[in-house]
């Protein structure tokens, strides 16, 4: 659902990139990644892409990789998951009243999908914010995110700026929040510091009480 075929061939680019790592990790997931979480989900936490060995190794959003260890915890820490059980440095979650996917669903070379592979992607974006019933927040985390869920959404970019931790009205009682991406240049360069993270999903907690 909401998902490319495992052998998706829309996008050339990212179908030679994917059987390269077919080839040179065959244990890995290598296809598109799925969502995680309830459809019912009131928060939808929106990423750019699959990481070569986060995501695309594990099939699952934000899972082995590094943005994963800042993402998965504050979730935590603001009652949007729950931990199962501490395996090395992972921690397996219950997500709750939350959802997390991401624009592009297969993995681009050095992280940056072109923008043709984020337009041919949208669809399945657009098919899935349409089957979240309860949704009144989308998380963008980072500009792409941001410019997709405003493209799915039929509204113009240049009425709806990105900046961190900006909260927009998208009318019809849906909020789109803005966050710089938890990647792990964002985080070691201070662009993003684990309170400025936190700040964001306090302003998300106060809109979702409402």
């Amino acid at each position: 659902m909401f998902l490319p075929d495992n052998n998706c061939q829309i996008c050339p680019r990212l179908v030679g990139y994917r059987n390269q790592n077919r080839k040179k990790y065959p244990d890995w997931h290598n296809g598109p990644v799925k969502s995680l979480g309830q459809l019912n989900a009131e928060l939808y936490i929106l990423g750019l892409a699959p990481g070569l060995k986060g995501a695309n190794r594990t099939g699952l959003p934000f899972k082995g990789d590094h943005a994963g260890k800042l993402l998965y915890p504050t979730l935590i820490k603001f009652g949007f998951a729950s931990p199962i059980v501490e395996s090395g440095s992972e921690s397996e979650v219950n997500l709750i009243n939350c959802r997390i996917g991401n624009a592009v669903r297969c993995v681009p070379p050095k992280n940056k999908p072109m923008g043709e592979e984020i337009n041919q992607c949208s669809k399945f974006l657009a098919e899935e914010i349409t089957k979240l019933s309860s949704l009144k927040v989308i998380l963008a985390l980072g500009t792409i995110a941001h410019n997709s869920a405003l493209g799915v959404l039929n509204l113009k970019r240049s009425e709806w700026k990105f900046s961190h931790n900006a909260s927009h009205d998208l009318g019809s009682g849906l909020i789109l929040v803005d966050s710089y991406h938890c990647s792990r240049y964002n985080t070691n360069t201070g662009r993003l510091t684990e309170d400025m993270f936190y700040s964001v999903f306090k302003n998300i907690r106060k809109i979702i009480a409402v």
